[in-house]
């Protein structure tokens, strides 16, 4: 996994107990997924440009948080590709706060194309794979 996302964490991001409000670890999963592209010379607007996507949205987002975190900690969150579709990716994240890691979470993005108007899953191109590559273990799908 590669370090993509380093925040300091802000008051506001915490509840009334001063713990890490869970909504913002999606955020940063978001945050870090954006931060990827970035590293291998994309955005949303390159990345539409030069494949005509249409879009990557969410279809599938899930955390463990295993320790809490708090206001003035630093986050790094490591982001990598688990797993790859015909028209979908899977990305693993891990957050880490002094060295001990606070959450894992997976998304499942779609690759979204443009055709008359309406977007429709699309085959991921193979450039995008191959910068991107696969860069974490397959995650465990929690129990039901």
């Amino acid at each position: 996994m590669t370090p993509t996302l380093e925040t300091m964490i802000q008051f506001g991001d915490c509840d009334e107990a001063g713990i890490v409000f869970y909504p913002r670890y999606f955020y940063w999963m978001d945050s870090a997924y954006q931060g990827l592209v970035r590293l291998h010379g994309w955005n949303q607007r390159r990345l539409r440009n030069q494949f005509g996507m249409a879009g990557t949205p969410l279809v599938r987002a899930t955390a463990n948080f295993l320790a809490p975190a708090t206001y003035d900690d630093a986050l790094t969150v490591s982001t990598g590709i688990a797993r790859w579709g015909n028209s979908s990716f899977e990305i693993g994240y891990k957050g880490v706060v002094q060295g001990h890691v606070v959450f894992e979470g997976w998304e499942t993005r779609v690759w979204l194309v443009q055709t008359g108007g309406k977007p429709r899953a699309g085959a991921v191109p193979d450039d995008f794979r191959k910068a991107l590559g696969v860069t974490t273990a397959k995650p465990e799908k929690a129990d039901a």
